[in-house]
């Protein structure tokens, strides 16, 4: 499925219909170059499930944890790994336990040592605009992909 996102405002919503087919448990991949929104669909997908404070990226902490509830969401940013084994370090599989939702921001640095996503984002800039693709990586990814509509300005 794509998204042309023109605002932080579609970014957020976009963020806030993974929040509802996510139901606050998976794992997302988002890939893409510094500035395309990464952190923005994050903000708008952690705030929907009812955080209220701020949400940072977490790019010299790697993890950033929220908990919602009885909802844990823990949001990374690999982009600063210099190498794949400081993972394990960090504890990473009981990060990935199957109840808790991760948001994972630069996968590729990870490896072999991550698991397969339910979703992978793929965000790419186009001028001033940016396209989302989103595809599914597991059968819980496809329910998931299939809760999602398209976006309309309307809905802002």
């Amino acid at each position: 499925m794509q998204f042309r996102i023109d605002s932080d405002q579609q970014m957020q919503a976009l963020g806030a219909q993974l929040a509802a087919a996510s139901g606050g448990r998976g794992l997302i991949y988002l890939d893409g170059d510094l500035g395309t929104g990464k952190t923005t669909l994050v903000r708008g997908l952690i705030r929907a499930l009812g955080h209220d404070g701020a949400v940072k990226s977490p790019t010299f902490t790697l993890v950033e944890p929220y908990q919602l509830g009885e909802k844990n969401i823990y949001h990374f940013d690999l982009y600063r790994l210099s190498d794949p084994e400081e993972l394990e370090y960090m504890g990473l599989r009981d990060y990935f336990d199957g109840e808790s939702l991760c948001l994972v921001e630069w996968p590729e640095k990870g490896s072999r040592l991550l698991p397969p996503p339910d979703l992978l984002l793929k965000l790419l800039h186009d001028g001033t605009s940016r396209d989302v693709t989103v595809s599914a990586g597991t059968e819980a990814g496809e329910s998931m992909l299939k809760s999602l509509k398209p976006l309309k300005l309307d809905d802002l």
